[in-house]
């Protein structure tokens, strides 16, 4: 059975144009890290099957500034991270395309779009989830329990996370998924739910620390059933000199 997506406004489909531009669009991976687990932000449309947050870029808008206005729409944040990471122009995802919305045949939307791949790195519990006019529901997903996305979206998807896990070898993640403080062995479940693998303990907080963008706090946590570890925060200025210059080594 085809999927259906919600009526457009007759005016959008003739006339849309005039305000977007044609063949291009954005798609954004929103990550969040939750509860030891990696989430990514859905949409579900009307009736109709799940997508990645995306849209169509104004006249007047770059590419950064489209996706930073679709990121600010969905989750209600301001200066989030955001880097662009693929061009995806298969000429089989038109094919796709018309597979879910042949009730709308004719128009701008019916030609050929290429799409450029963003991903964001969000802290869980700022974003405010919202769903746009065509969408009934704006959500985290787990990522091992991704529901079927339209067209490339799986793809899409996938691309992001292989890039979000080639950017940690050389440059510092965290600062936008984890609290402004937290633990040693919670920055390690992060990057380790990112790598998709195990890390040595007592390897990887001696990396971390050689790395000098992190700050030891006098606070331990308590209330864990271990010995209370240290909370630590970022040092933001070194944190932003590493990820402009890289870090040396890999996971």
């Amino acid at each position: 059975m085809k999927e259906q997506i919600p009526e457009l406004d007759s005016h959008f489909l003739k006339k849309g144009h005039e305000t977007y531009l044609r063949h291009i669009s954005v798609d954004c991976v929103i990550f969040g890290f939750h509860e030891n687990e990696l989430k990514v932000l859905l949409l579900k449309w009307k009736k109709g099957p799940w997508c990645l947050p995306g849209g169509f870029v104004r006249r007047e808008e770059s590419l950064q500034d489209s996706a930073t206005r679709t990121l600010q729409e969905r989750t209600g944040l301001k200066n989030i991270f955001l880097q662009q990471f693929h061009a995806f122009g298969d000429p089989q995802r038109e094919k796709k395309k018309s597979e879910i919305n042949h009730d709308q045949k004719g128009g701008w939307l019916q030609e050929r779009f290429v799409t450029i791949g963003y991903y964001a790195l969000v802290e869980f519990s700022y974003v405010k989830p919202l769903p746009d006019a065509l969408s009934e529901t704006c959500e985290w997903c787990d990522l091992n329990e991704i529901p079927t996305l339209i067209m490339d979206h799986r793809q899409i998807l996938e691309k992001a996370l292989e890039a979000l896990r080639l950017h940690i070898n050389y440059h510092p993640v965290g600062y936008n998924l984890l609290p402004n403080r937290f633990t040693m062995p919670q920055l390690q479940k992060l990057y380790e739910t990112i790598l998709g693998k195990k890390l040595d303990r007592r390897n990887f907080q001696r990396k971390m620390l050689a790395y000098q963008i992190l700050k030891r706090l006098k606070e331990r946590k308590h209330g864990v059933a271990y010995k209370s570890p240290y909370l630590y925060s970022f040092d933001l200025q070194k944190y932003h000199t590493a990820l402009k210059e890289g870090l040396k080594g890999g996971w």
